[in-house]
């Protein structure tokens, strides 16, 4: 079980859904989470629902600048959650080339420059803790999906990356996949969504992984199974079933 009490966590991407659920969890934890995002209306709501004594900081991913100000603002943090997302379904027949950037700008390089100003850090106190949240989408290419799966893929093989270079250190490294969270994003789509959860149910998942010392959570667990098991189907029987 991890101690929380008096860690000073960043939360990147905490202005609703399952950041804010996380926020709430972390704080009611012990934790003094510093909650991220774009909107300062949001994260001042956010703050004003936590358990325990909070702050925000408002950081836009996209942009260079704002995340080196948002990290010299908060200063020495014990750990870092990267939450920040945005998504638009659409097909390569429908490309739409503004929204695939800002999936991959904000989705992926957002958690690149980020994790750019925090694991230096980490690595020179041989001390920390980084949580990534990929998806299960991530796993294999899937239809409709231009933009999110790419850049979900890319954070999930980041995080591996990391976990293969620290795993021997005191930075721990952590990457958590969930499926449907019943958000503003996934309110966009038009199909069925299998197992959909709300974010508190993510949270709850979320944070019961942050306490174990596994790399890899995939939830809901039966339907993660579909995901995973799909990397072992050759390319003719995959693409068969998936389109």
């Amino acid at each position: 079980m991890r101690t929380w009490k008096g860690k000073k966590y960043w939360l990147v991407g905490a202005s609703d859904g399952l950041g804010a659920a996380l926020a709430r969890k972390m704080s009611a934890a012990g934790a003094h989470v510093v909650v991220s995002a774009r909107s300062e209306e949001k994260l001042k709501s956010v703050v004003a629902s936590l358990p325990n004594e909070g702050s925000y900081q408002t950081v836009d991913v996209s942009d260079d600048a704002s995340v080196v100000k948002a990290a010299e603002a908060i200063g020495r943090i014990d750990g870092i959650v990267y939450l920040a997302g945005v998504y638009w379904p659409f097909s390569a027949q429908e490309w739409n080339a503004e929204e695939a950037n800002a999936m991959a700008d904000i989705n992926f390089t957002g958690l690149v420059r980020v994790m750019g100003r925090v694991v230096p850090q980490f690595v020179t106190r041989d001390a920390g803790h980084i949580v990534v949240t990929g998806s299960l989408s991530g796993f294999r290419g899937l239809p409709g999906s231009i933009g999110y799966t790419a850049s979900k893929a890319g954070t999930m093989s980041l995080a591996e990356c990391m976990y293969a270079d620290l795993r021997g250190t005191a930075v721990d490294v952590q990457v958590s996949n969930p499926g449907f969270i019943k958000t503003q994003l996934t309110d966009k789509n038009d199909f069925n969504m299998p197992f959909i959860m709300t974010p508190e149910d993510a949270a709850d998942h979320m944070f019961r992984h942050m306490n174990s010392n596994r790399f890899k959570q995939s939830f809901p667990t039966l339907f993660s199974w579909v995901f995973r098991g799909s990397q072992f189907l050759p390319d003719w029987l995959y693409f068969r079933i998936f389109s």
